[in-house]
């Protein structure tokens, strides 16, 4: 027997600082809630994780940009609806003063409620905005009344994840009621009445159709909301499975980490005290 060594007693010392290490891993698994906390305890895994979290960040990123979008599409949507209702009762009025028992005086009161309502209409479409971007019209005011440019909302994770609504103009000039607009004092006769009531019909009928097409984009942005939400959901259950520290399972290797430790004291000690007892046998 060799003495001047305590194999035994190494050979359990280095068992005991493999089984802290173990232990001091688990409990920060256990503290921290992920299995991977470094890229030593599963570099592919971490690789695989970091992936799914950032593929889930950039799809929350395309939803909070889908309902913003339906934010803007709603108020777009909310203004022509009033924009409508001017028309509506700018034909109203037309069919009033198309008739005999509309006096001239009556027809130029008719005109100044006209230019009124029109005015309005116009006002609408050069005050609408969202953050700063118009969306009846290119710019604020009279000056801004070119159409606006085409809405490009990204509803995805990839640049062409996008949806497009059409550029609008819905103002006098574009849906092609400059001519009532501008009538002169007594310029509205029962002749012309008649004439511009096919006008304001075109106009709604062109108003319909910007509607229309908004209602269509917004239907489309909230589909893809939707499915951009149930991607989320499964991103994040495919990055837990493999980032997260399954609690049962890991207060199970801890327990039994303990155990095996405090074996390993007991080790230790007796094989400190072989070789004590060794030595007193020499005495």
């Amino acid at each position: 027997m060799r003495i001047n060594t305590n194999v035994s007693s190494l050979t359990a010392q280095e068992a005991a600082q493999n089984t802290s290490k173990t232990i001091t891993a688990s409990l920060e698994k256990l503290s921290t809630g992920f299995r991977i906390n470094k890229a030593s305890d599963d570099a592919s895994g971490l690789a695989i994780a970091d992936k799914l979290r950032t593929q889930a960040t950039s799809i929350s990123q395309g939803i909070s940009n889908g309902n913003s979008a339906v934010s803007l599409l709603q108020i777009a949507d909310k203004s022509m609806g009033e924009q409508s209702n001017i028309l509506d009762t700018v034909k109203a009025k037309l069919i009033q003063a198309n008739t005999a028992t509309t006096s001239a005086d009556g027809r130029e009161s008719i005109r100044k409620d006209i230019d009124k309502l029109l005015t309005q209409l116009d006002n609408i479409a050069g005050q609408t905005n969202y953050n700063g971007t118009y969306l009846l019209q290119s710019a604020a005011g009279s000056a801004g009344n070119a159409a606006s440019t085409a809405l490009v909302f990204q509803v995805g994770e990839k640049s062409a994840d996008t949806i497009t609504n059409e550029a609008v103009r819905s103002n006098t000039t574009g849906l092609g009621l400059t001519t009532l607009s501008g009538l002169a004092a007594s310029g509205l006769t029962a002749s012309v009445a008649g004439t511009q009531q096919t006008t304001v019909d075109a106009a709604i009928t062109t108003l319909n159709g910007y509607r229309g097409n908004i209602g269509s984009t917004q239907n489309q942005v909230e589909s893809a909301v939707r499915n951009l939400m149930t991607q989320a959901t499964n991103v994040k259950a495919a990055e837990s499975i493999i980032r997260d520290v399954d609690y049962a399972q890991e207060s199970a290797n801890f327990n039994k980490q303990n155990i095996i430790s405090q074996a390993g004291s007991y080790a230790i000690s007796q094989a400190n005290a072989v070789q004590q007892n060794v030595l007193r046998l020499l005495q």
